[in-house]
């Protein structure tokens, strides 16, 4: 039964179609307890996803038989990664060498997982996603799989070069909100080098099953994205992103991942 003293609230039908806080209502002067309450979970959330470590050794049992290599960038710490979005960029010595050493026929395609700038989304969302992708790239050579840690976007342009691959495909952790915490991108770089600009790159970013794409949907999505860049030698907006039923972005700014 409606209790007749209580007004209705036009915010409500509202709530169920968006998950941005609208409407929040007040108890007294501040908030109420449980929006103060939601809120400090989902911030809490988004700072462990940046914080917290990649089992990088989970990932690479997830891909038996495939030739993986675990590199890192220059960035010595988490800190220093934070702080120092160009360390995130480069690799480190070590991993260079290895990356050099094991430089063998050049590929068409390869993937580098990255931790970015939420371990959370890479632990839960890029196994099944590059695996769905590795279904369907049946048609070109694939390199090994890279796995980098500190890693930022354009660190897997000198991956690529380095590997002698035509197309590399970042599949990073986003930067969490307060509405997803665990969101993964894939940014599509074709001719990988060291000093390619952001608007060179394709991105599908919102990889994660809370109203965002499935890695099945992505995986088609960067299947056609990866055929028509090889075929045109070109990614960016260059590439427009026309071969499916739902829009996409063409080509994005890496927003300082």
């Amino acid at each position: 039964m409606t209790d007749s003293l209580t007004a209705p609230d036009p915010w409500g039908p509202l709530r169920h179609m968006t998950p941005a806080r609208i409407g929040l209502g007040r108890a007294g002067d501040a908030p109420p307890l449980k929006t103060v309450l939601d809120f400090q979970f989902a911030h809490a959330k988004a700072r462990d996803a940046v914080h917290a470590a990649l089992d990088t050794e989970a990932i690479a049992a997830a891909f038996p038989g495939r030739a993986i290599l675990q590199v890192k960038s220059a960035a010595p710490n988490r800190a220093a990664y934070l702080r120092r979005p160009d360390l995130g960029r480069q690799l480190d010595p070590d991993s260079r060498a290895l990356l050099e050493a094991s430089a063998g026929s050049a590929c068409d395609v390869v993937f580098v997982i990255s931790d970015g700038l939420s371990a959370t989304a890479v632990r839960d969302h890029a196994v099944p996603f590059v695996q769905a992708c590795l279904e369907r790239f049946t048609r070109w050579r694939i390199g090994p799989l890279v796995i980098a840690t500190q890693a930022r976007v354009a660190l897997a342009d000198e991956v690529g070069a380095l590997l002698g691959a035509r197309i590399c495909a970042s599949v990073i952790g986003e930067r969490p909100g307060l509405s997803v915490a665990d969101s993964l991108g894939v940014y599509l770089t074709y001719g990988p080098r060291v000093g390619r600009r952001d608007s060179e790159r394709n991105c599908i970013s919102n990889i994660h099953p809370h109203g965002g794409l499935t890695s099945a949907q992505a995986a088609d999505r960067l299947l056609w994205l990866t055929g028509e860049a090889l075929r045109r030698n070109v990614t960016g907006v260059a590439l427009k992103d026309d071969g499916g039923e739902a829009p996409f972005l063409d080509a994005t700014v890496v927003n300082g991942i």
